[in-house]
C-alpha cells in the first residue's frame, strides 16, 4: 500500500514533494560538478515547459488538487518548481552515470 502523504501535508503536498526531489536533484548535480551546465540547460528548457504547462492546465488536461493555490504567471507555483526539478533530476542522474560510469 502506498502511504498517503496528502493526509499529512494537505495543500502543501505537491510543494513538499518538489522540495524533496529538488534536494535530490541538486545533490546529484553537485556530486557530478554539473550545477552550472544544468542551470543553463534548464534556463533554455523553461520557457517551452512553461508554455506547455500553461496550455495543458488551461484546456483541462490535468488538475492539481493538493497544492497551495498560489499562482504565478497563470500557473501554480509548484508547477514552476516542477519545471526546474524534473530536468535537474534527469541531468543529475545522467551526469552521475557519465562521470561515474
Amino acid at each position: 500500500m502506498i502511504p498517503d502523504i496528502g493526509a499529512a501535508f494537505g495543500e502543501y503536498t505537491y510543494l513538499v514533494t518538489e522540495v524533496v526531489w529538488g534536494t535530490v536533484a541538486v545533490g546529484l548535480l553537485y556530486r557530478a560538478g554539473a550545477i552550472v551546465q544544468a542551470a543553463r540547460t534548464i534556463a533554455v528548457l523553461y520557457p517551452i515547459a512553461y508554455l506547455w504547462d500553461w496550455y495543458t492546465l488551461r484546456i483541462g488536461v490535468f488538475a492539481i488538487p493538493l497544492r497551495t493555490g498560489i499562482e504565478f504567471l497563470g500557473i501554480p507555483i509548484e508547477e514552476h518548481i516542477f519545471m526546474v526539478v524534473v530536468p535537474a533530476l534527469v541531468l543529475g542522474i545522467h551526469e552521475n552515470l557519465v562521470t561515474r560510469g
